[in-house]
């Protein structure tokens, strides 16, 4: 009878590279959840040898309002001091100017669709300035004051031209939707970088 086969053994010596591997790739390809920001469009930066025409970008006073949060977390709106919890007021009267105030943002009649003629503030600005010792949860103070503005001023429009609040608009129709939105009240909220202001607010 002849000998049996020696089985030979399997070299698991590099059983630990493939397992690693394999570890690399599933670290590399599989997406990780991250916590989502503030949503602001950065306008596209100007091509190199294009100049911005200073008369191209001049704004009127009267149309921007001009929001500071200094290093101890006090707020400054046009240069006066104000609560965080009387932002959203102010901020929608000056988005709407609903008395047609001279002091206000001017109002430009345009021609909407599914609603007709509307008098908005097309060219209304919300300047937004903090300083680099601005907290964070001011920051996001401000930030939540100013887009709950927007926000009430535009289902306050959707229940009266449509009889539907802004929510239940979005479902149901999202053209009209972007009527609110994008024709009537855009938001407009310009934010430069954090400089050093100080509790005075100055440079």
């Amino acid at each position: 009878m002849g000998k049996k086969r020696e089985v030979q053994e399997i070299n698991a010596s590099s059983m630990a590279d493939i397992a690693f591997l394999l570890l690399i790739f599933f670290l590399v390809t599989t997406s990780m959840a991250t916590d989502k920001g503030l949503l602001r469009v950065l306008p596209a930066p100007l091509p190199k040898d294009q100049k911005v025409v200073d008369e191209d970008v001049k704004i009127k006073e009267r149309n921007v309002l001009q929001i500071l949060v200094n290093s101890n977390d006090e707020l400054m709106v046009n240069g006066q001091p104000m609560e965080v919890s009387r932002l959203k007021e102010k901020a929608k009267e000056f988005i709407a100017n609903p008395n047609n105030s001279e002091e206000l943002p001017e109002k430009e009649v345009i021609n909407a669709p599914f609603v007709g003629n509307v008098a908005i503030t097309k060219n209304h600005v919300i300047s937004l300035l903090n300083d680099r010792g601005t907290s964070y949860q001011v920051y996001l103070s401000v930030q939540n004051e100013l887009v709950a503005a927007y926000n009430e001023l535009r289902d306050e429009f959707s229940r009266q031209k449509f009889g539907i609040s802004l929510t239940d608009l979005a479902n149901s129709d999202p053209e009209k939707y972007d009527v609110v939105t994008k024709k009537v009240y855009s938001m407009k909220i310009s934010e430069a970088e954090p400089k050093n202001y100080g509790k005075e607010g100055g440079n």
